[in-house]
């Protein structure tokens, strides 16, 4: 993850079908949560629009609305159950790892418009 312009990655991006994620949205790096088996216990009413990328599609993006807030139950590091909050840029990653983690991408978010227009653009990127 550290290679790359991101601030998550999850395992089923590198080809290993596990349920593994890790997220550093902090401004200076060196935070990252690893997560295994990561699950949505909650999520705020209060949508936060981000503009969303992956590099399993490089060149493009998309605004998403996604919860602002989130808790996730998981797996951390030392193999303990833990919850934590998540808000802001750091709750906008843990979901987007997630939904990787479930064969989703942040495009299958938009309209099919939006979503055609998009996956038009890459087509001609790539």
């Amino acid at each position: 993850m550290e290679a790359m312009p991101g601030v998550g990655l999850a395992a089923t991006q590198l080809g290993e079908m596990q349920a593994l994620a890790v997220v550093d949205a902090s401004t200076a790096r060196g935070q990252a949560v690893r997560m295994a088996n990561p699950e949505i216990l909650h999520s705020s009413v209060q949508l936060r629009p981000h503009d969303e990328a992956s590099p399993c599609l490089p060149g493009v993006s998309a605004v998403i609305e996604r919860p602002r807030a989130v808790t996730v139950r998981f797996l951390n590091a030392a193999g303990e159950v833990e919850e934590r909050d998540f808000v802001g840029l750091w709750a906008t990653s843990v979901q987007h790892q997630i939904d990787h983690l479930q064969g989703r991408m942040y495009f299958d978010h938009l309209s099919k418009v939006k979503r055609d227009m998009l996956l038009r653009r890459a087509r001609k990127i790539g």
